[in-house]
C-alpha cells in the first residue's frame, strides 16, 4: 500500500443508507493498520467543528481505509452527513478505546439497536471468525432505519429482527427476541449489546436472571477521547471509569445506566435547538447530499 499524504482523511466513498444515515469510507492508513473490533475514532470536519466520536464499522488494511456510519442527530453529525465523496476531514484521531477481547465463548448473541447495529457488526464478525456460533438481534423503530441486515446475515448463524412498528421482522423490541432464545432453550454463553442506553439497560436486566455474561458499549458525552477531560466518566460497580480509555465495552450488569442516561439527557434541549437552527438555515441542502 502506498501512503498518499495529500489524500489523508479523504472520503473515498459515501453511501446514503437513509435520509439521516450515511456510510463514509475514509482514507486513514495509519488507523486502518492497527484498528481492532471495538475501537473508535474521533472525527473533526473542520477547525470550527465539534469532535465527534464514532465506532469503527470496518477497516481495510490493504487499501488503508476505515468505515464509519453516522446518523444525523445534532448539528455536527448533520454537517458531516452533508459531506460528499472527495471531501476531507480536518482530522481523524484513532484508533481509540480498548478493543473487545475476541475469544471462543461458544454461542455469542449480538444485540444492536438503530445505528448501534453498525458498531456491532465488526464485533459479531470477529466472534464468528474466532469459531463462535453467532446469533444477531437487530432492532429499529422502523424498516427504513434498519441497517446492515444483508451484511449481518452473512456473518451470523441466525438473525432475529424486531421493529417498533412491525414493518420488518417481528413487532416488538430486542428483549422480546432475547426472551425467545431463552424460552426455546438456547444456551447463550455471552451477550454483546450496542445501541440506545435504555435498550442496553433492558438487555442487561433481561440476561441478569440467567447469569449470562453481558457487555454493553457505552456512549457518554466525550471530548478529548484520551481520559484527560473526564467528560465520559461512568459508574461501573460503584467506581468511576472513563469510557474513552477503559471502554467503551463494559460489564453491563455493573453499569449504572440511570446515572448515565441522566447525564446524557442533560444536553438534549441544546441538541434539539442546534439541529433545528441548522435545518432552517440549510433547507436547500438537507436531503440533497
Amino acid at each position: 500500500m502506498e501512503y498518499k499524504p495529500q489524500e489523508r482523511y479523504k472520503i473515498v466513498d459515501k453511501i446514503d443508507i437513509s435520509d439521516v444515515i450515511s456510510k463514509h469510507i475514509i482514507y486513514a492508513p495509519f488507523i486502518a493498520s492497527s484498528a481492532k473490533p471495538g475501537n473508535f475514532v474521533i472525527l473533526m470536519k473542520d477547525e470550527k467543528s465539534e469532535r465527534i466520536p464514532v465506532t469503527l464499522v470496518d477497516f481495510d488494511r490493504v487499501n488503508g481505509t476505515i468505515t464509519v456510519i453516522i446518523q444525523s442527530i445534532g448539528k455536527s453529525t448533520a454537517e458531516i452527513n452533508l459531506m460528499k465523496k472527495g471531501d476531507s476531514f480536518l482530522n481523524v484521531s484513532g484508533p481509540l478505546g480498548t478493543p473487545v477481547e475476541i475469544k471462543k465463548w461458544g454461542t455469542v448473541v449480538g444485540v444492536g439497536g438503530g445505528v448501534g447495529i453498525a458498531e456491532l457488526y465488526p464485533i459479531a464478525k470477529a466472534f464468528k471468525e474466532a469459531g463462535n456460533k453467532v446469533i444477531s438481534i437487530l432492532g429499529a423503530r422502523s424498516k427504513d432505519l434498519l441497517i446492515l441486515e444483508d451484511e449481518t446475515r452473512k456473518i451470523s448463524d441466525e438473525v432475529l429482527i424486531t421493529t417498533d412498528d412491525g414493518s420488518s421482522g417481528k413487532k416488538g423490541v430486542v428483549t422480546d427476541a432475547i426472551k425467545e432464545l431463552y424460552t426455546r432453550g438456547e444456551k447463550i454463553d455471552a451477550v454483546f449489546t450496542i445501541g440506545p442506553l435504555v435498550m442496553m439497560k433492558f438487555v442487561s436486566l433481561t440476561t441478569k436472571p440467567y447469569n449470562t455474561p453481558t457487555f454493553a458499549s457505552l456512549n457518554p458525552i466525550m471530548l478529548d477521547g484520551t481520559g484527560m477531560c473526564g467528560g465520559c466518566r461512568i459508574e461501573i460497580d460503584g467506581q468511576f471509569k472513563f469510557a474513552c480509555v477503559d471502554g467503551p465495552m463494559f460489564d453491563a450488569h455493573k453499569v449504572n445506566f440511570d446515572s448515565l442516561m441522566k447525564r446524557n439527557n442533560g444536553f438534549k434541549d441544546f441538541e434539539k435547538q442546534s439541529i433545528s437552527e441548522f435545518e432552517r438555515t440549510h433547507k436547500c441542502k438537507i436531503g440533497l447530499h
